[in-house]
């Protein structure tokens, strides 16, 4: 017998708990996948996406990698960036990290994991590149500013991709966010940079990494 069938039971029990509420549910989901909103979150089994924010199976498309890096030579990544936003035409792309992320408190720290050590050399990129203002801070705080670093200098990889910068060239409705999400309470919070065209993307970048402050 197999060790998940828990799982498959409790998939039957919630199919036919959505069924009971909308006997069409899935019959609609099935015909069209049209989301208005792109989520780049981290891998963590603590921070689902759908449900932190409310939303439905097909209101929005999900990646998912160990501590929400965007980098311009992922192929996944950016296949994902350029399925939402050129064939979904979705409005919205939330860069969601959340505090006490293990990616970023790896970055941190000296000591070697093996082939991890390679993608989390980006976030260790950022950490050099804000020494100077991590450097007052006792640990906890210095581990949830470099969440929030991390997330803003995500949102402008997202905003420089050629994906993004296309469909801003072409007049579509797209905006980037950047949010962070506390395992201590479930709530999220908006870092401000909300970017919606390349003229907004310097300043409001030059101002979220100078201002925004923790939950602390």
């Amino acid at each position: 017998m197999s060790t998940l069938a828990n799982l498959l039971e409790q998939n039957r029990r919630w199919a036919e708990g959505i069924k009971a509420q909308d006997p069409t549910f899935f019959q609609t989901l099935a015909a069209q996948q049209a989301p208005k909103y792109l989520w780049i979150g981290c891998s963590d089994s603590r921070v689902p996406a759908n449900q932190i924010v409310g939303l439905k199976p097909g209101e929005v498309f999900v990646h998912r990698n160990v501590a929400n890096i965007v980098v311009h030579t992922d192929f996944n990544c950016l296949s994902v960036i350029q399925f939402a936003v050129e064939i979904l035409k979705v409005e919205h792309v939330m860069v969601v990290g959340h505090y006490g992320c293990g990616g970023v408190s790896a970055a941190m720290e000296s000591h070697e994991l093996g082939l991890i050590d390679n993608w989390l050399r980006h976030i260790k990129d950022i950490y050099s590149k804000y020494e100077w203002q991590l450097a007052g801070l006792d640990e906890d705080r210095k581990l949830d500013r470099l969440c929030e670093l991390n997330v803003i200098e995500q949102v402008r990889n997202v905003c420089h991709t050629t994906i993004v910068q296309q469909a801003w060239r072409n007049g579509q409705n797209l905006t980037v966010h950047g949010w962070v999400y506390s395992l201590e309470d479930g709530r999220i919070r908006d870092l401000g940079v909300d970017m919606d065209g390349e003229t907004d993307l310097e300043p409001i970048y030059r101002t979220a990494v100078g201002t925004a402050e923790g939950t602390s």
